[in-house]
């Protein structure tokens, strides 16, 4: 099993893109919050928090060719995931059916990052400290804001029994503890 260290070295090394490397943590920080939330194992919550981290690995290579995207990232992984994060990376990107809890957590994980960075980036110290819960509701109504953010897909946090606002509260926390780390 690959190492958090190596996973991130990977991430860094392959995507030259700071944007995307930060969606990449912010992912891994949501699917361990989702992970902790749904009463999973340290071991378990680790192989979520890899997931979310190394799950657009091919977005660089891949970007004008989306069929091959997900695909490219378990191939050059290999072995060093297990089955069922190979599944799930697959699965947010459409390449395999949605069926575990962690494919429905990162298929609504991965577009919630972009729109609570947007959020963020609207406002004046373009910080992630102040936003909250009610501005991301409001947000979410209004369809020309984060535009990228698939709303349908975050929705799907139905699937892992979360409400929409717990969903958001849970990611919007999650990425707020890590601020820092996302440059926000």
């Amino acid at each position: 099993m690959i190492t958090r260290q190596e996973a991130l070295a990977c991430v860094r090394e392959r995507i030259p893109n700071q944007n995307l490397v930060n969606h990449c943590l912010a992912a891994e920080f949501i699917m361990g919050a989702l992970a902790r939330r749904l009463g999973l194992e340290a071991a378990d919550v680790e192989r979520w928090e890899l997931t979310g981290l190394l799950h657009d690995l091919d977005y660089a290579e891949t970007a004008s060719d989306f069929e091959r995207h997900g695909v490219v990232t378990v191939e050059l992984l290999g072995d060093k995931i297990d089955e069922e994060m190979a599944h799930a990376i697959l699965a947010h990107a459409e390449k395999a059916p949605r069926s575990s809890v962690m494919d429905k957590a990162l298929y609504a994980a991965d577009p919630t990052t972009g729109f609570i960075v947007a959020a963020a980036l609207v406002r004046p110290d373009k910080s992630l400290a102040g936003v909250q819960l009610s501005s991301l509701k409001k947000r979410w109504k209004e369809k020309a804001f984060a535009r990228g953010a698939n709303r349908d897909q975050m929705a799907t946090c139905s699937e892992i029994g979360l409400a929409r606002d717990e969903f958001l509260a849970l990611a919007l926390e999650a990425m707020q503890t890590h601020a820092s780390e996302l440059g926000l």
